[in-house]
């Protein structure tokens, strides 16, 4: 379990602020015994959320071959690249992927992410590995296991869950209870997910009407959509995060705003997927900004979606990536005002727009633009060499 760090001073910035942090969070006076981080020629601003990511996705960056043949819908992107890449996971090439993946979203000034995980293969022991790479870097991060009948049945299932049990409660990091997509499981799952969320004081994370496909199996079954279809199934407790939600309606986004869940807009993933575009989330407050497993630098995500919202006549986009912090307070119970006393000790220091300092629960994990915690080029040689072995994994599937 981490530590809770020192007591740091930061600033005073170029504009006069500084913020003080003590047992992890945002302080009105520091302590006499403060470390200080001076930065007077640097500008304080609230650390980035990534509200939903796949820690696991992290070796695509390194090389990662096109599938062939290539896919023709969002199933077949699921069925030929990252169905098969979770499946060749193991404990190495999860380990390089997690430690990639955090270090390059620090450095870009993300400071929590909001992960998803899923390696069929590698069920029990996953969240450990995972929550030993966002421990050793320090990221904050809430992480579940995202459990699947795609493979194995309900036991894979069952087995998804019970993992969901096995997320380390520590001052970075918080459980979850996940669910890949409801087209994936059976009524039974859904349940059972409900249930142990509820047992575990937390809430579901799950990936809702991302694709029509999503929406045609809820059909098909007997729903109006798939929310409609986790809300009767008693999978929505207040605070859910639901990832995508390209195509619920606007009564649907509605509902789920009524219901307290928070949405998730994943704007390059959603393009790349040719999924179309999440314009009914205006309908709903509760949005945030997530990448879906692209590189969590969300000052890039956040150009994607001021792109795509212009393109597509949307107005109703501007708090997004902010609305992140509200989700992760929840999360851990603190104030959603970021950099305000009672919030998380989170924040970062750019100059010239560049990073300069990231600090994590008053922890330094980024100083003077490198990582503190970790060897970043041997992370990256690690992460190249396991990728290779993974390419070849997934060659054999």
């Amino acid at each position: 379990m981490a530590l809770t760090a020192p007591a740091l001073l930061v600033g005073p910035d170029r504009h006069g602020r500084s913020v003080a942090v003590a047992g992890g969070l945002v302080v009105g006076e520091a302590p006499p015994d403060a470390a200080r981080l001076p930065c007077p020629e640097g500008e304080i601003s609230a650390g980035a959320v990534c509200a939903h990511t796949h820690l696991y996705s992290g070796l695509a960056r390194h090389g990662m071959p096109p599938a062939t043949p290539a896919p023709e819908s969002f199933v077949e992107i699921l069925e030929r690249v990252w169905w098969k890449l979770d499946r060749a996971l193991d404990a190495q090439s999860l380990r390089a992927s997690a430690l990639d993946y955090v270090a390059r979203a620090l450095l870009a000034g993300t400071t929590a992410l909001v992960d998803h995980h899923e390696s069929p293969n590698l069920i029990e022991g996953s969240i450990e590995i995972l929550a030993g790479a966002c421990e050793q870097l320090g990221v904050r991060a809430l992480l579940c296991y995202g459990a699947t009948e795609r493979n194995f049945g309900a036991d894979e299932a069952r087995r998804g869950l019970d993992e969901c049990r096995r997320v380390p409660a520590s001052p970075l990091l918080r459980g979850l209870v996940g669910l890949h997509a409801s087209f994936t499981v059976s009524d039974q799952t859904i349940q059972a997910a409900g249930q142990l969320a509820r047992e575990l004081g937390t809430v579901l994370h799950v990936h809702v009407a991302e694709d029509q496909a999503d929406v045609a199996d809820a059909l098909a079954r007997g729903y109006p959509g798939p929310l409609e279809r986790l809300e009767r199934l008693g999978a929505l407790p207040r605070g859910t995060i639901l990832a995508h939600g390209v195509h619920l309606s606007a009564e649907q986004v509605r509902r789920a705003g009524e219901l307290g869940c928070w949405l998730v807009h994943n704007p390059r993933s959603n393009e790349g997927n040719r999924v179309g575009y999440a314009r009914k989330l205006g309908e709903s407050g509760r949005v945030a900004l997530g990448c879906d497993g692209w590189d969590a630098d969300m000052t890039v995500e956040q150009q994607a979606l001021d792109r795509l919202a212009a393109a597509h006549g949307d107005t109703r986009t501007g708090e997004r990536l902010a609305r992140g912090n509200a989700l992760i307070a929840e999360r851990f119970g603190t104030r959603p005002e970021p950099l305000q006393p009672g919030a998380l000790g989170d924040l970062v220091v750019r100059q010239h727009g560049a990073i300069q300092h990231v600090v994590v629960g008053g922890r330094v994990v980024v100083a003077k633009g490198a990582l503190v915690t970790g060897d970043f080029d041997a992370i990256t040689a690690q992460a190249r060499a396991q990728a290779e072995r993974l390419w070849l994994r997934m060659a054999s599937l």
